[in-house]
């Protein structure tokens, strides 16, 4: 069995160490996933450029909490599950809608029903998603562009999801680990 080190910013390869910092100074502390992607500074780099190219997307703070948590419930990510509960509650994200997104339930709100469904769909197709889930998508007023940029979260939700799952990530304290 391979092990996965936990980098510290003493311990990470020096292109990681700038990453790590960056990171203690934007969220308070290093989460142990950032830790583990340390190991591969280009990993750590393109997860970090996707989260910020992500928060960039024209979805609400729930759309993109609901995204995060739906595509890491298909994956069975654990960690992404616990991190992103934590994330879209101090969002200010329902309690009710964090548990349908994790669960993958059915929304109430007909638009993040639409969001929700295609974006599993689109993770269980690796990346092809049923016609009629596109279509209720689109009536529900996303467009193109919206597809294109809930593909930015399917990546680096992928990405996180599949290092989490060979490194086996502790959840931090902070995600309720």
């Amino acid at each position: 069995m391979t092990t996965f080190p936990l980098h510290s910013t003493e311990t990470a390869p020096e292109a990681s160490k700038e990453l790590l910092n960056g990171a203690q100074k934007s969220i308070g502390f290093v989460p142990n996933l950032m830790r583990v992607m340390a190991e591969s500074p280009v990993t750590l780099e393109a997860y970090q450029t996707l989260m910020g190219l992500f928060e960039k997307t024209s979805f609400s703070a729930t759309e993109k909490e609901v995204i995060t948590l739906s595509i890491s419930n298909v994956n069975g990510c654990h960690y992404c599950l616990a991190a992103h509960s934590t994330i879209a509650a101090m969002k200010k994200v329902s309690a009710d809608l964090i548990d349908l997104a994790r669960n993958g339930g059915d929304f109430t709100d007909p638009k993040l029903d639409a969001l929700a469904k295609l974006t599993r769909s689109i993770v269980e197709t690796r990346g092809w998603p049923e016609q009629a889930l596109l279509e209720a998508f689109y009536a529900k007023g996303y467009t193109t562009a919206n597809y294109l940029e809930l593909l930015v979260g399917v990546t680096m939700k992928t990405l996180s999801n599949y290092v989490n799952h060979q490194a086996n990530t502790p959840i931090d304290e902070a995600f309720g680990g």
